[in-house]
């Protein structure tokens, strides 16, 4: 379950591994090494996602405290990905230059800090400041990760450190928003949630500077030179089979993440009314996207995987219709199955990325992840103004019409792949 448990990284993760020969002096499992890696790089994991998401929960909070409807709100988190999102298309750049630990660990200590300051803002515009420079910090940890990983780790172990690496991120975004959820519901603060997060974060970094090697396979490459550095992206746009999964990416993850935005208004308020901790636990059905990804993910390799994507995207509509219901048990059962299909095909389409993309790889899964966050960002904003506009109906009703497009894109994809069955 670990190997696939979240795939926000995966296909970079995927792409990064491309050495063709393994130095001995490699780290191999079993060893004490390979162990403080996996530890530290798990625990790096956990608190960029915790920090990441962990406002998600907090938004009907901060609408209350700032009298901010939900879109504006929602800021918070969208600020945070969009800057993520243009950051990762630099990051991993920057530390081909600049080494692996130093970056990572100067990113994580400084985003850990941030957290903990953005507890004492004193103004909603400067809560998004923080929240927005968090954004470019955190991108130097997911950006690197891989690239450390493949450099430091034997390639037979490699698998099992990646995956490793990812549950830390899957399960780090859960906890951060279930924790916020109950610290807030006995608190009624969320400076004091921002704060218990922060710290954290803080002493993970520190944990992780103690406990991971120093890298001693690591090359410093040549600073490139500014005038040619879009180039090895855009060539990726000339084939139209990548361009539609970067759009899948885009719409996937913005229809997930405006439904987990946007839920927990819903259930404090009527006909639900619960409290803020009770609500939070609705983060708990994220544990279904596990063993979603490594289904979808064995199946994709028998038969097509757009097919696998057409599942996923048919699943996320069916699940959206049921939260339209006034019953809480159905309204859970509907989340569950976006849950399902939204991990589903997102697994199927990234890894699907790494397959297409022929040269710069690395690129192309810079690309997929940029419009994946963007997506978090701009959907997941335009979705809190018809929430606040038209209801969750009205939400449900974006929605739905971008799963049809997204529906749309995925047999545009069919149709590339039954034409170019060797490479798709």
């Amino acid at each position: 379950m670990s190997k696939t448990i979240d795939a926000t990284e995966m296909s970079q993760g995927a792409m990064v591994m491309e050495s063709t020969e393994a130095p001995a002096t490699q780290l191999r499992r079993g060893g004490s090494a390979y162990r403080r890696v996996n530890l530290a790089l798990a625990a790096a994991g956990f608190s960029t996602f915790a920090i990441l998401y962990c406002v998600q929960p907090l938004l009907p909070v901060f609408s209350r405290d700032f009298g901010l409807t939900p879109g504006a709100a929602s800021l918070a988190l969208s600020l945070t990905s969009a800057t993520l999102a243009v950051a990762l298309l630099g990051a991993g750049q920057i530390s081909d230059v600049r080494g692996r630990k130093g970056m990572m660990a100067f990113c994580l200590f400084s985003v850990g800090l941030l957290t903990v300051l953005s507890a004492f803002a004193a103004s909603w515009p400067q809560l998004l400041a923080i929240r927005a420079l968090e954004g470019l910090l955190l991108s130097g940890v997911p950006a690197v990760a891989m690239a450390y990983l493949a450099e430091e780790i034997h390639p037979a172990d490699l698998g099992g450190a990646m995956g490793l690496y990812i549950a830390g991120n899957a399960y780090g975004g859960m906890v951060g928003r279930v924790l916020t959820s109950f610290i807030v519901d006995h608190t009624e603060s969320w400076r004091v949630a921002l704060g218990v997060v922060g710290s954290l974060g803080v002493a993970t970094a520190l944990g992780f500077t103690l406990l991971l090697p120093p890298s001693r396979h690591f090359v410093p490459i040549d600073r490139p030179p500014l005038r040619g550095l879009h180039r090895p992206f855009l060539r990726h746009f000339g084939d139209p089979g990548l361009c539609w999964l970067f759009l899948t990416g885009f719409l996937l993850m913005g229809s997930f993440v405006t439904v987990y935005n946007y839920a927990s208004y819903r259930l404090i308020a009527p006909p639900f009314s619960l409290a803020p901790g009770p609500a939070g636990t609705i983060f708990l059905v994220y544990l279904f996207g596990g063993p979603a990804s490594a289904t979808f993910g064995r199946l994709a390799s028998r038969v097509e995987r757009s097919r696998m994507i057409i599942i996923g995207l048919v699943s996320m509509f069916f699940g959206l219709s049921l939260t339209l219901t006034s019953a809480l048990i159905v309204n859970i059962f509907g989340i569950g199955l976006i849950t399902i299909g939204f991990f589903g095909a997102h697994a199927v389409a990234s890894g699907w990325v790494g397959r297409r993309a022929e040269i710069g790889r690395g690129q192309a899964a810079a690309l997929y992840l940029f419009s994946y966050y963007m997506g978090s960002s701009l959907i997941g904003t335009l979705g809190g103004w018809f929430y606040a506009g038209a209801g969750w109906a009205g939400m449900c009703g974006l929605l739905g019409a971008l799963l049809m497009l997204a529906l749309f894109v995925a047999i545009r994809l069919q149709r590339i792949e039954r034409c170019e069955p060797l490479r798709g």
